[in-house]
């Protein structure tokens, strides 16, 4: 999960990476800071995907709930909260999170407003 990329379909450029993952949201490992409550449409694109699923990329309208600079300049954890997750996103998120066995680290009230 490490090396699936998020792009910002509106500027087609790279967020980063995927660090966490839930229904509700994600966190970016990325080299920019971004404006908290700015508003992108996410196009997450997984490397690999499960039997159960029909497709391997998602796109997702989604918020900066936060963003926290780590270890040196060039680093930050953004967290995003999904603003509309349609069934089709769900059944490829679940089926992720299934395949990969994720648990979550970010705290979900981190999202919350």
């Amino acid at each position: 999960m490490a090396f699936t990329p998020v792009y910002d379909l509106r500027h087609k450029t790279l967020l980063g990476f995927i660090g966490d993952l839930t229904l509700k949201g994600a966190m970016i490992v990325g080299e920019k800071s971004l404006e908290v409550e700015k508003h992108f449409i996410l196009g997450v694109e997984f490397p690999e995907a499960p039997p159960t699923m029909a497709a391997t990329r998602i796109v997702i309208p989604a918020r900066v709930a936060w963003c926290r600079q780590e270890d040196g300049p060039r680093s930050f954890n953004i967290g995003f909260e999904f603003i509309e997750v349609s069934p089709e996103n769900t059944a490829v998120i679940e089926a992720v999170l299934e395949r990969y066995q994720f648990r979550p680290a970010v705290d979900v009230s981190d999202f919350e407003a």
